[in-house]
């Protein structure tokens, strides 16, 4: 099985009533951590800076505009791997990411914020920040949040 790299951007998004942002991927949608809930974010294309591709990909999957908001990265120490199914040609590749985590600051509460899920995300909820050790997180969320303190 061949091998690729792919730089990740995600967001945090936090909501002004500090519950933040988890969305589930479709299952047959070809991405990885399928059955869990993850921060939304994406590929860095070839083209874009960090920046750049953290609004394209919240734009794409939540239909929130972060234009607005303040961002910030609060980390970029995580890593993972996993199987992934490429859309464009069905080849079955392991997948390593290298994870850039920003911190997106809504000045809205949760309820006020306009989304609209798309691309590959299926379902979305705002989890208070204090129950995330009660959610099925992806390996990679898991250890950044204990890496900020969030869960232990």
């Amino acid at each position: 099985m061949r091998t690729i790299h792919r730089e990740i951007v995600s967001a945090m998004i936090i909501s002004k009533d500090k519950k933040i942002f988890l969305g589930k991927k479709h299952a047959h949608g070809g991405g990885v951590y399928v059955d869990f809930w993850h921060l939304p974010g994406g590929g860095v294309d070839e083209d874009e800076n960090f920046e750049t591709a953290l609004r394209r990909e919240i734009s794409e999957e939540t239909g929130i505009n972060i234009k607005n908001y303040s961002i910030e990265l609060i980390d970029d120490k995580g890593i993972g791997e996993s199987e992934k199914t490429l859309r464009t040609t069905g080849e079955k590749v392991l997948c390593t990411m290298s994870f850039n985590v920003f911190k997106v600051s809504a000045s809205e509460d949760a309820s006020e914020i306009l989304v609209k899920i798309g691309d590959d995300l299926e379902i979305f909820q705002w989890a208070d920040i204090s129950e995330l050790d009660k959610i099925k997180l992806t390996p990679p969320s898991i250890e950044l949040f204990e890496r900020l303190g969030l869960i232990k």
